[in-house]
């Protein structure tokens, strides 16, 4: 079955109770919830400009036990980027990525054309146990983009979305669609790799 040229289809993985459905549910609804509620897996939609046309974003917001395999694999499959999220408040959370990695290794090939993008979420905590410069070294061994951010101070959010579009070297993609946005803001900011916590 051809694949629909008009979806690009993002997939974010990660341990549970890093900040992922927080990151997607700020970046696509401009919202934030500080209960933690574990997800199964969850889709959202946005339109963005896709080679000066419209196409269909579409995130998919994966579970953050291992329990699924069998899901984790499709979703792999079926990805054109990835979102690897930790939580700078837990070294575990960095661990856990690994395995995720080596799979999208396993099932993508050759990644050097794979838009990937490691996430430190939770920049805005004090009790810090992964510092950015380590981040930022795990992400190079990866081969992958790294940015620092907060769903709960809306740090980097958008950004990190936009970076991980602007990676995709097939297509030229923007969350701006006919000069407005396409998520919940226009960003225009410089993209930083660190949060500063103030």
């Amino acid at each position: 079955m051809p694949e629909q040229s008009n979806d690009y289809r993002v997939v974010v993985f990660g341990a549970g109770g890093v900040g992922k459905s927080s990151l997607v549910l700020r970046f696509v609804r401009g919202t934030f919830r500080e209960a933690y509620v574990p997800t199964i897996e969850d889709t959202y939609r946005q339109v963005i400009s896709c080679d000066k046309s419209v196409c269909t974003l579409q995130i998919t917001d994966t579970t953050g036990s291992h329990q699924f395999p069998a899901m984790q694999r499709l979703a792999i499959s079926r990805g054109h980027a990835f979102l690897l999220v930790y939580s700078v408040t837990s070294r575990q959370s960095l661990e856990e990525l690994r395995p995720i990695y080596d799979v999208i290794v396993q099932i993508k090939g050759d990644i050097s054309a794979v838009p990937m993008m490691l996430v430190a979420n939770k920049c805005d905590e004090t009790a810090r146990e992964v510092a950015a410069g380590e981040g930022e070294a795990q992400a190079k061994a990866w081969r992958c983009a790294f940015t620092e951010t907060s769903a709960k101070m809306d740090y980097n959010v958008t950004e990190a979305f936009q970076e991980l579009l602007n990676l995709e070297k097939r297509r030229h993609m923007s969350l701006q669609v006919d000069g407005k946005k396409g998520g919940k803001q226009s960003s225009r900011k410089h993209f930083k790799g660190k949060c500063v916590v103030m």
